[in-house]
């Protein structure tokens, strides 16, 4: 896949739902997708996207469904992106359904009542089986939409980090799997290491990512892709006792930097963070990685292009 923009005819009118700091929403306009609007109801994320960005991002509760489609339909939109709140059906956490879940629900009818042409819909890799997810995807079949569902792996579509997000992709009045040849066809065949994408400019061999729990390795190695950034930074604890699989004796090693955490999301060094610095480690492990948005929207944009 060629970094580039390919140029459809298709005039977009899109709106971010759930944008965070905008890596989806920067992904897709690195792909010629512009983006008109942005919500979410995170007042931090607010201030860190509307920092970057021409539009701007409003405060807005989805979980307020009937309010928040009044407040959405003045922009007509013929695409809506957005990934609802994962944590319900994270790894990390109680892997129990609550009312983050019940925003994958909301973005459906969100979807239904304004219908636009195309939705993506991204979330953690275990949430296709949740049953927010059944209901919701039940919603996009009854009002015509073609589904492609996919779990994409970041370190084969252009980010240096084994992230693993769930897309749902609907296109109204279309066949089911519709994109999955693009996107097939457009992953690098090997998986993008943190030294391929830093290049010269990271300095270290080898780096401290804090596990969930010491049953785990935490040392890593640049000529690996990085493991999926989380939204907690530490350093090593004076405790950590070597685990087989780290790549480096942990007293030789640092954590990595705010900055570098933020790139290998693939956010550019000029991205403007502000808040806490909780805040902001938080906000950049909770981001999609911004090549991930750029790949789903570039083959978007080819399969446009080609029918």
């Amino acid at each position: 896949m060629n970094d580039v923009n390919i140029l459809t005819s298709m005039r977009w009118s899109v709106i971010d739902l759930f944008c965070g700091v905008g890596g989806l929403s920067l992904g897709f306009e690195r792909a010629g997708i512009p983006i008109s609007a942005a919500f979410d109801n995170w007042q931090e994320a607010i201030t860190v996207y509307n920092e970057n960005f021409k539009h701007k991002a409003e405060m807005l509760d989805l979980s307020e469904t009937e309010e928040a489609i009044r407040r959405l339909s003045q922009y007509a939109p013929n695409l809506i992106i957005g990934g609802p709140p994962c944590q319900d059906f994270s790894h990390a956490g109680k892997r129990k359904e609550g009312e983050r879940a019940n925003l994958t629900r909301s973005f459906s009818q969100i979807v239904a009542n304004l219908k636009p042409e195309w939705f993506v819909m991204e979330n953690v890799d275990r949430a296709q089986k949740s049953k927010a997810f059944q209901e919701a995807e039940e919603i996009f079949r009854e009002n015509g939409y073609g589904i492609t569902k996919i779990v994409l792996d970041a370190s084969l579509c252009g980010a240096p980090q084994k992230r693993k997000r769930f897309f749902c992709i609907g296109h109204k009045n279309d066949c089911d799997d519709f994109l999955a040849f693009s996107l097939l066809s457009n992953m690098n065949k090997q998986p993008m290491t943190v030294k391929q994408y830093f290049k010269d400019d990271i300095k270290i061999e080898h780096y401290y990512r804090h596990p969930r729990n010491y049953t785990r390795r935490a040392v890593f190695s640049v000529n690996e892709p990085a493991p999926t950034i989380r939204g907690v930074n530490r350093p090593v604890p004076p405790n950590y006792n070597r685990h087989p699989g780290d790549t480096e004796n942990p007293a030789k090693v640092r954590s990595l930097t705010t900055s570098e955490r933020a790139q290998i999301q693939t956010f550019p060094k000029d991205f403007i963070w502000k808040g806490s610095k909780t805040s902001v480690e938080q906000m950049i492990g909770n981001a999609v990685p911004v090549q991930l948005g750029y790949f789903v929207a570039y083959c978007i944009q080819e399969y446009i292009q080609k029918n």
